[in-house]
């Protein structure tokens, strides 16, 4: 990797992640803070870009950042269609598709195409989003479910885990393009994912309702029961069990895991159980995509902010262990998945994607 100075930009919903990075030594980050109570004056995501834009150069200008020398900035991408994994170039399309919410999910996310536009061409130099949240590489089988015209989507942690596939694939000494892997993100939300010689051919639609619950989200439910729990309620109320009130927080009153694990020492027996419950989907997703791989599998790989868990990744050894060797990388890698993209294309290792903004699937003849 050369020794590229790359600029990363990760939007939150009231913070920005930035980091600067020298070749494969990250030199500053910051999370940029922005008032609750100014956003929310902004009637769409389009109007807050200003008011961002200034708060991150406040944070640049008082920690005395040089973006001098810069190669390349890169942007997370969100609210675009469905594409296949990559490095895409920030074009036009891009800037229109992830601010406007092309694909219906409105995120923060969809704002870091044009905050690094804007910095690439103070600077002259490209723009660029890696792995976007829709990145969609299933195979056909996958898709089809039983009811005709009613096809199966993924939305995963797609940044975070082909990173820590690739990096996996690294250590062995070998390439992503030439392994086998079920890669799972365990954070507010959960990925359950299979990767077939670099592509993500199976995974959980996470805001779909689909794979193992998660601190926020309500994760796989029988259909029927569903249907008797949904009277009375509203669209969007149920719709929030898929992202928001789900999980944890529909059990417990909570998404966070800390605060799960002091209920259970306090003898909090459902915390427990929910708990316990939590890890047996991950298990039970795991193996499902165990035999998407037909059982082979080089690694199974865990990420995210509860893999800091040790509880929780010893069980999933023990539960998963007889399927391949399993590996912890506690955290995510978003941003230098990010910075690492950038520099694939810099070096000639990897050829820039252009976004079509049409959707890798158009449903069957």
């Amino acid at each position: 990797m050369g020794n590229y100075k790359i600029l990363t930009v990760n939007p939150g919903s009231t913070s920005t992640k930035i980091a600067l990075f020298q070749g494969d030594e990250k030199i500053f980050s910051v999370n940029v803070s922005h008032d609750a109570q100014v956003l929310s004056q902004y009637t769409d995501q389009e109007s807050q870009l200003p008011y961002r834009m200034e708060t991150i150069r406040n944070a640049l200008a008082e920690n005395n950042v040089d973006l001098n020398g810069l190669a390349a900035c890169v942007g997370r991408g969100g609210g675009l269609l469905a594409m296949e994994g990559g490095v895409y170039e920030v074009t036009e399309l891009v800037l229109q598709h992830s601010l406007h919410a092309a694909n219906g999910v409105i995120h923060p996310a969809g704002l870091g195409p044009s905050i690094a536009r804007a910095f690439a061409d103070e600077y002259g130099v490209p723009a660029f989003a890696v792995n976007p949240p829709d990145v969609d590489e299933l195979q056909d089988v996958a898709r089809i479910t039983g009811i005709k015209g009613v096809y199966r989507n993924v939305h995963l942690h797609a940044l975070n885990l082909k990173e820590t596939a690739i990096r996996h694939a690294a250590s062995e000494g070998k390439r992503y393009e030439d392994c086998n892997f079920i890669v799972c993100h365990i954070g507010g939300g959960v990925s359950v994912s299979a990767h077939q010689k670099g592509r993500m051919i199976d995974g959980y639609d996470i805001v779909g309702g689909e794979g193992p619950m998660a601190p926020t989200r309500c994760g796989a439910v029988p259909v029927a029961e569903f249907i008797e729990y949904m009277e009375g309620k509203s669209a969007k109320e149920l719709r929030a069990l898929t992202t928001r009130s789900g999980g944890f927080v529909s059990h417990l009153g909570t998404s966070d895991a800390l605060e799960v694990q002091q209920m259970i020492a306090d003898g909090n027996t459902y915390a427990a159980l929910v708990w316990e419950a939590f890890i047996y989907q991950i298990a039970k997703g795991i193996g499902a995509m165990a035999a998407v791989l037909k059982g082979r599998v080089d690694a199974i790989l865990l990420g995210g902010g509860i893999v800091h868990n040790k509880e929780l990744v010893e069980k999933l050894k023990e539960d998963c262990g007889f399927i391949a060797p399993v590996y912890a990388y506690p955290g995510e890698f978003e941003m230098e998945a990010m910075a690492s993209g950038a520099a694939r294309v810099l070096d000639g290792l990897e050829a820039p994607k252009v976004y079509t903004g049409i959707k890798v699937f158009q449903g069957f003849e």
